[in-house]
């Protein structure tokens, strides 16, 4: 069975295709299957409801099961912030180092022992039936 990744990324594509090749699933990426998709506005307020949105455009666009994921940073002393904003966090255009002092900038007055963060993400699968998987 052929299950649409919605990403492009190869290193996301790589993980899946270790995880659902022994199960029998040939993970894709759009761009292999010379079917663009379109840009998905993020606008879920969690990680599942961002990894639902990828995941049911992508079914929607190719009819083919589909495999979203949304992830990113949370920072408990900054009430879970960036959270679903990590790749958008502090505004559009900036780097990955950018974001980095800037998260930091905001931390300087947190203790070191209160500076604890955990990494989410959360994926979302569509079958052929419109059944869901989290």
């Amino acid at each position: 069975m052929k299950f649409i990744i919605a990403s492009n990324n190869k290193k996301k594509l790589a993980e899946l295709e270790r995880i659902l090749n022994p199960l029998g699933i040939n993970a894709v990426t759009p761009k292999e299957e010379g079917i663009p998709l379109d840009d998905v506005e993020e606008n879920g307020t969690t990680f599942a409801e961002n990894a639902f949105l990828k995941a049911s455009a992508a079914y929607k666009k190719t009819g083919l099961p589909a495999i979203a994921d949304d992830s990113g940073l949370c920072v408990d002393a900054l009430d879970g912030r960036p959270g679903v904003y990590t790749a958008r966090y502090g505004g559009e255009g900036l780097t990955d180092e950018e974001r980095y002092i800037k998260l930091l900038d905001e931390m300087k007055n947190v203790d070191d022992d209160k500076r604890s963060a955990h990494f989410t993400s959360s994926i979302c699968c569509i079958l052929p039936d419109g059944s869901k998987i989290t």
